[in-house]
């Protein structure tokens, strides 16, 4: 092992990470990015000032806030973390004079999408290389049944132009479960007439049916359904984000996996459609705790303690993999130093993320020598194996950066994480934070 100074040893965009036998600390995790979008968002279009605090350091959260200022919107960033926003109603943008630049968002582009729909202008929604390679279809068909014109490369790609109009309210089913068309959806609904609905098929993270009551919209829940009254005027408020559960992942498999570990994780988000993973865990036989349990903005927050553990292993059912989605890259490190392994199926949803995540899975984990089956819907990757340090890509995927970063802590020798700086997308101190656990 190289001196304690070198274990996390930053070179060009490369970082080089060594074995590591303890870790030990607490770590305050950084504002979850899924609600940040929807309150920027939910913030500019509501009439009066809004405050966020711990809002999230994510690039991709930075997307949206640059494209609501090319939309008129000027959010002001205190401290990093600390936002305001003055809100100018449901249709108070102004016609943007450029290409709003998304970067690697997807959750800025399809969600904005749907406020793009029902504003009186055309917009061009664009992004990175790896955005401009990932499906709108999946939007774009709800948001044209309620009147809103697109136009895409190869009907379903970015660069997507959005031609607002008048909308009109539908009751719709996703044929893909995503939070994010969901979102889409009630966001084009706050703007139509009548009650917009969307009905799930299996449940997808809530964030937005809690914030949009929170800012005063009309809204109903079901558990498989809900809907929106349009035309309704939001109002300002203040809010305080939880930490990211999905970026509090790579901490937890890290504290279960390594030899001699006890991590406390502070105000991490529990929303119940956000803990599937710390539910697997500990049924593969983490031992993981919650501490501190409270509420904020009707979001669930606690402290989350977590110890070595000797994991079983398991499998990841389909209709688990919507509320597992970000956390499988990591999930299949644990898998790889489980008893019994990990499978999971009915992930192609997988394909279609920043990387292609089930080829990115593969290829890592068998360059650091363990047994791995590809599947067209997930892999199966075998239990009690040793990994060796080599060197690892990202694909420039912060997920697969971050877990092959954990992956490293547990090899037989050091191993370089090439295409790093991916990881400001959205855990910019992962790093720094991962350093300081283990010295």
């Amino acid at each position: 092992m190289v001196a304690k100074d070198q274990d996390i040893k930053p070179f060009e965009d490369k970082i080089q990470i060594s074995p590591c036998t303890k870790l030990r600390g607490s770590v305050s995790i950084p504002g979850d990015k899924s609600i940040s979008h929807r309150l920027a968002m939910l913030a500019s279009i509501a009439e009066g000032e809004s405050t966020i605090a711990n809002f999230s350091t994510s690039a991709d959260c930075h997307s949206t806030l640059e494209c609501l200022r090319a939309l008129g919107i000027d959010p002001v960033v205190r401290d990093g973390t600390h936002l305001t926003i003055l809100g100018r109603g449901l249709t108070g943008f102004r016609t943007p004079g450029q290409d709003l630049n998304a970067g690697n968002s997807g959750s800025t582009l399809r969600m904005l999408s749907g406020i793009l729909a029902g504003q009186p202008f055309t917009s061009i929604l664009s992004g990175d290389a790896s955005l401009c390679r990932r499906p709108m279809d999946r939007v774009m068909e709800p948001l044209s049944r309620m009147g809103a014109r697109f136009e895409a490369r190869e009907h379903k790609y970015p660069p997507l132009t959005v031609s607002g109009t008048s909308l009109r309210w539908i009751s719709y089913s996703p044929t893909v479960s995503s939070a994010q068309v969901k979102t889409a959806i009630l966001f084009a609904g706050l703007l139509a007439e009548g009650v917009t609905e969307v009905i799930e098929r299996v449940p997808t993270r809530n964030h937005t049916e809690i914030a949009l009551p929170q800012f005063g919209a009309a809204i109903e829940v079901s558990p498989l359904s809900v809907s929106v009254t349009g035309r309704k005027q939001l109002h300002g408020s203040e809010f305080i984000v939880p930490g990211d559960p999905s970026s509090a992942a790579f901490f937890v498999v890290a504290g279960l996996l390594v030899p001699d570990a006890e991590l406390t994780l502070h105000g991490v988000g529990l929303n119940p459609t956000r803990i599937e993973f710390f539910e697997f865990v500990r049924a593969m036989g983490g031992r993981v705790q919650f501490l501190n349990l409270r509420e904020q903005n009707g979001e669930p927050v606690g402290d989350v303690v977590v110890r070595s553990s000797e994991l079983e292993g398991g499998s990841i059912a389909p209709h688990q993999v919507p509320l597992l989605i970000d956390e499988i890259p990591i999930l299949a490190v644990a898998g790889a130093r489980s008893r019994k392994g990990l499978s999971i199926r009915g992930a192609q949803e997988l394909r279609v993320k920043e990387s292609d995540r089930i080829a990115a899975v593969v290829k890592n984990l068998a360059a650091m020598g363990a047994e791995v089956k590809e599947l067209d819907d997930g892999f199966e990757v075998k239990g009690n194996q040793r990994l060796r340090g080599t060197d690892l890509e990202s694909f420039g995927d912060h997920r697969i950066a971050m877990a092959f970063s954990v992956a490293a802590l547990l090899a037989d020798s050091p191993a370089v994480i090439h295409g790093a700086d991916c990881v400001k997308i959205s855990f910019p101190s992962f790093f720094s934070i991962l350093h300081s656990l283990r010295t």
